[in-house]
């Protein structure tokens, strides 16, 4: 037997740490998390001094019985979980299960950390153990009560004022107001119309071509022109001619030329969020994608002589490198790209955060001699393009600035009057050669040359042109801008960002549509509630002044009981005044400064079970409702026909969204839904003739039905599998995965209870790259299931 038991979190990470240690160790994985707040009231009791109920999760207790087995044989215990809150957390539960079991009487316990899974990583973590650290543990423990508490408490009042099934949390409703508040700009945007006015030039550049460029209208009159100072055709068409007409012989003289030469840095290697924000841009990669994918880098890649961990650890919000990685960096520029891309000394990069893990190093190859190129055929199309991203980030910032020449030449038409054209070239690429970063939300900067020009050259004009332009709302978040706020804001910390994004749309807060944030009906309510009535606890300054406090419990600055007491104590008593003080119609309604047509009343905005709508506050005395958008728009006629008739298909407008229709109705009833539903292969087991299809509901859920509806009216919540229900023998049985059970088979029959797990070999599968997401804020007990 083993002397030494190492845990791990992934079964991945266990085979790839197989290879690098002796057959005195034994590595065996704990699937993630072991042990959780009990999930119901009272697993955090504020009146006990925050004594916290933990209970083992039900789906890893058999890898705890495993880990105690190898335990009874074994001389130690060797904790080596990531290297992060959540990772100590994970080592000091599991430590705190074996203890209960009595398995680690008279045996040591370690902790080793090791953020790069290699050989010589991992060899020298195991020499070099530490003990578990309290402080890490305490501020996990004072994290995970924050979001119990919030999340245990706000959330039954969401379900007693808005609607049932609704959660509230400590990190997710701030980033909810985030995306509202800019959805609450753009309907309040007004665009101002303003006019520029832009010469088209060109001039000879020693070829038999001219080479075209624009100049545009700077001065006018003796005033500078700012963004909007031409406000309408008429003056803009003033200025369009008096450009034109003082132009003599059809050209322009150049009155001075005006060069420079600028430096351009390369960005630092990757921390998590700026991972997450590039691979949106540049990969178009979901942040929940990025983070799957980088784990299996991390976690390792069997190369041919064996598994090896491609990136170091990818929840990190450090930019630093260590010195062995940098040597290699600067050893492979010198070597593909020369001396001249190799600055004399190695960059190093400071953290904007104050917070910062140091210990940590940035997202970075474990070996940046490993090139992209000879790595590709060993990896999926996913690996290869986001570990070619890291490597070239990580390359790119340990070489030479890159030298930019930047020339603007300025035309003076006559006195008081001024067009200016700028054109830049890359005199020396530099890390541009290699890699550049991308950009959020605005047109990338193009380098726009200009022909040589010297003062008195007289390019001739093409044509003045006034073009009329309107300034634009700020855009709704993307993924990576959305988490960049986040993280500028200080709201939520490397491991939670993915965790936030998919919580919004889990709730049915935020839907993205092209790529964009978009705030739902009933986001718009639970914000408007929140941040009416629980202002502070959906302030960034005062989410980000909780995150800083829970920092210095990690350092060990402060002591977490206190921190749990100065938020428990105004919180509660708010939220009980709240529970009395508010009414759901005042939650749902939101009044407007227009009349009812029917009776004279108030009208309200008020969310319904479809959304929400226009309705008359003197409901029910009066009736009077109708859509938010005023009336359904016009059918918008296809070119598809009706099986039935063969009258043209329209795009219709119901109350459960877009839909199919015949352009005859009412003569013709047929419709049909705007995206077809895909087949399972599963006969329905109601009707026996029917097939299962996924279809999604009007928030775009995906749900299983027979495709017979409505004459076969049977649904379920999950995939359908082919296979009986040993107990109770219905036709079918569903796939379903759950935080509680893990990934099981499960029967759709309410009345029957029977489930059963999938082959141990399918349940690894699932356990790959989420194993150590933490878990968000709780919802209450009886908002829990099993979906």
């Amino acid at each position: 037997m083993a002397k030494h038991v190492v845990v791990v979190e992934s079964p991945a990470k266990a085979k790839s740490i197989n290879n690098y240690l002796g057959n005195d160790y034994k590595v065996v994985a704990s699937y993630g998390h072991v042990r959780d707040l009990r999930a119901k009231e009272g697993a955090v009791d504020p009146e006990q001094d925050f004594r916290m109920t933990y209970e083992v999760i039900e789906r890893n207790k058999k890898h705890v019985d495993a880990i105690a087995s190898e335990m009874d044989n074994a001389d130690s215990l060797i904790l080596a979980t990531d290297p992060d809150r959540e990772g100590e957390a994970i080592a000091w539960h599991l430590a705190e299960l074996l203890r209960e079991r009595e398995k680690l009487e008279g045996k040591p316990v370690y902790r080793v950390v090791f953020h790069e899974i290699t050989k010589t990583a991992v060899q020298e973590a195991v020499a070099d153990p530490r003990e578990i650290s309290e402080n890490l543990v305490n501020a996990q423990q004072a994290r995970r009560a924050l979001d119990y508490l919030v999340g245990f408490n706000l959330s039954p009042l969401l379900w007693k004022k808005v609607r049932r099934g609704l959660s509230a949390g400590r990190v997710q409703s701030p980033a909810l107001r985030l995306v509202a508040e800019r959805e609450q700009e753009i309907e309040a945007f007004e665009p101002t119309e303003y006019w520029s006015i832009e010469a088209d030039l060109a001039a000879q550049t020693g070829g038999d071509e001219a080479m075209p460029f624009t100049a545009q209208l700077v001065e006018a009159e003796g005033d500078k022109l700012e963004k909007l100072s031409i406000g309408d055709s008429e003056r803009a068409e003033q200025l369009r001619a008096r450009v034109e007409g003082a132009a003599t012989d059809g050209a322009l003289s150049v009155s001075s030329v005006e060069k420079k030469q600028r430096k351009r840095n390369p960005a630092p290697p990757f921390t998590t969020s700026t991972m997450q924000q590039e691979a949106s841009r540049k990969l178009g990669f979901p942040v929940s994608k990025t983070m799957r994918v980088a784990q299996q880098l991390y976690e390792g890649i069997d190369l041919g002589e064996g598994t090896v961990g491609l990136i170091t650890y990818m929840r990190t919000d450090s930019v630093n490198l260590s010195t062995e990685a940098v040597e290699e960096a600067r050893q492979i520029i010198g070597e593909r790209y020369g001396a001249d891309f190799l600055p004399e000394q190695p960059r190093a990069f400071k953290s904007q955060s104050k917070n910062v893990q140091e210990a940590h190093e940035a997202v970075r190859p474990t070996s940046p001699s490993r090139h992209p190129e000879t790595v590709r055929d060993k990896l999926d199309k996913d690996q290869a393009r986001l570990y070619d991203l890291i490597w070239k980030r990580m390359v790119a910032g340990q070489m030479s600035h890159a030298l930019v020449d930047t020339v603007t030449v300025h035309f003076q038409p006559e006195p008081g009057w001024r067009l200016k054209a700028s054109g830049s070239t890359i005199a020396f690429s530099g890390f541009l050669k290699v890699y550049e970063e991308g950009t959020d939300d605005t047109a990338e900067q193009k380098d726009n040359r200009l022909p040589p020009l010297a003062e008195g050259d007289r390019p001739w004009l093409q044509q003045v042109r006034k073009e009329q332009h309107f300034t634009e709302p700020p855009p709704r978040y993307t993924e990576a801008t959305l988490v960049k706020q986040l993280e500028a804001y200080g709201i939520g910390r490397p491991s939670t960002y993915a965790s936030i994004l998919s919580t919004l749309q889990d709730r049915g807060y935020a839907e993205l549509q092209n790529k964009r944030f978009f705030v739902t009906d009933v986001g718009r309510v639970v914000n408007r509630f929140l941040t009416n009535h629980f202002t502070d606890y959906v302030d960034y300054d005062f989410t980000a002044r909780l995150e800083d406090e829970l920092d210095a419990i990690a350092r060990g600055e402060a002591d977490w009981k206190p921190v749990l007491h100065r938020f428990w104590d105004p919180f509660h008593k708010q939220v009980a005044e709240k529970e009395e003080s508010v009414t759901r119609a005042e939650v749902t309604s939101e009044p407007l400064d227009e009349q009812c047509p029917k009776c004279g009343s108030q009208l309200e905005k008020k969310l319904g079970r479809n959304g929400q709508f226009i309705g008359c506050s003197a409901y029910p005395e009066c009736d009077y409702t109708r859509p938010v958008e005023g009336e359904a728009p016009e059918p918008e006629v296809t070119d598809k026909k009706c099986p039935e008739c063969g009258q043209p298909l329209a795009i219709k407008h119901g109350r459960y969204g877009k839909f199919l229709g015949c352009s005859a109705y009412p003569d013709c009833k047929h419709r049909e839904p705007l995206e077809k539903p895909e087949g399972t292969g599963v006969t329905c087991p109601e009707c026996g003739e029917g097939e299962i299809q996924a279809k999604k509901n009007r928030r775009g859920k995906v749900f299983y039905s027979c495709n017979r509806y409505p004459k076969c009216k049977y649904a379920m919540p999950n995939p359908p599998l082919a296979e009986s229900c040993p107990k109770c023998g219905s036709g079918v049985l569903m796939d379903k995965t759950t935080k509680k059970y893990g990934r099981e088979k499960v029967c759709p029959n309410k009345e029957c209870n029977h489930r059963e797990p999938f082959p141990e070999e399918e349940q690894e599968v699932a356990a790959q790259g989420g194993a150590d997401t933490p878990a968000e804020e709780p919802e209450p007990a009886e908002a829990k299931s099993d979906s």
